[in-house]
């Protein structure tokens, strides 16, 4: 990487794109940790329909007696919110698509990333797409609850009071329908935000074996912060990927390479 691959950037702007409720009021609490570093803001910009792998080959419309392209539904609801938000504060803004990868879903993985992939680019310029991403929350965001028991516990009244889970959270089937039995004050619109308010993501990814997805979305954050504001000098990224326990864990294979420079550099 050389001085001439990067943007030099004092603030970033990440944009979220989510596909739950519970998410497009909340979930920018999950980034506290990196906008702590005071370099960075995370919001959400829109929440949109949750998609399926294609069925049939996409084919690309135009008008009549024009060379111009009627913009697909994927591409409104998708791929011009996040090039309006790219647009405002470019070069030093960023798009990311959350979705929940539910269990019934995992064996179309690829699928449906390349899918949302290919929405999130069509009407993106070529540098853009080099500043969006996409990334799974596995199954679901309330997986990560159990990796964090005293934020939980905290927030609601579980019986008995929860424990962090023992194995690996993003195996765990349909979280919210446990956390519900758990604890049944909880609230999707209501409770998710305080205890995402509380959430520690340094002792979820505390576990290098565990929490691959979750892992793969903070490393593209930060790879993207350390590229683009490398002339920061007050801002150790080292001690921040040790603090989130970034290099040590395992990252999902699926999304992992989605930051461009990481994907070029080559591999120690």
């Amino acid at each position: 990487m050389t001085k001439d691959d990067v943007s030099s950037c004092t603030y970033l702007h990440f944009g979220l794109l989510v596909t739950g409720e519970g998410e497009r009021k909340y979930l920018h609490h999950l980034f506290r940790a990196l906008m702590a570093t005071g370099v960075c803001h995370f919001e959400v910009i829109g929440k949109i329909e949750q998609l399926s792998p294609r069925t049939s080959r996409h084919r690309r419309i135009e008008v009549v007696g024009t060379n111009k392209r009627i913009p697909t539904k994927d591409e409104r609801r998708i791929s011009l919110p996040a090039r309006n938000f790219l647009q405002r504060k470019e070069p030093c803004s960023f798009a990311l698509l959350i979705d929940d990868l539910e269990h019934d879903r995992r064996d179309q993985v690829q699928a449906v990333f390349e899918r949302y992939r290919d929405a999130l680019e069509q009407a993106l310029e070529e540098e853009q797409k080099r500043r969006v991403a996409v990334h799974f929350l596995v199954t679901m965001l309330e997986a990560y609850f159990f990796a964090d028991a005293q934020a939980v516990n905290q927030v609601l009244d579980c019986t008995p009071p929860l424990d962090d889970y023992p194995g690996d959270v993003e195996q765990i089937r349909h979280p919210k329908g446990e956390l519900k039995r758990r604890c049944q004050d909880y609230s999707e619109t209501e409770t998710m935000g305080a205890i995402l308010s509380l959430l520690d993501v340094s002792h979820v990814l505390a576990r290098p074996d565990t929490c691959a997805a979750l892992r793969a979305l903070f490393d593209w954050c930060v790879c993207q912060m350390q590229t683009h504001t490398a002339d920061l000098l007050h801002i150790s990224f080292d001690e921040l990927r040790q603090r989130l326990h970034l290099d040590e864990g395992v990252l999902y294979p699926v999304t992992k390479n989605q930051c461009r420079h990481r994907a070029l550099s080559p591999t120690p």
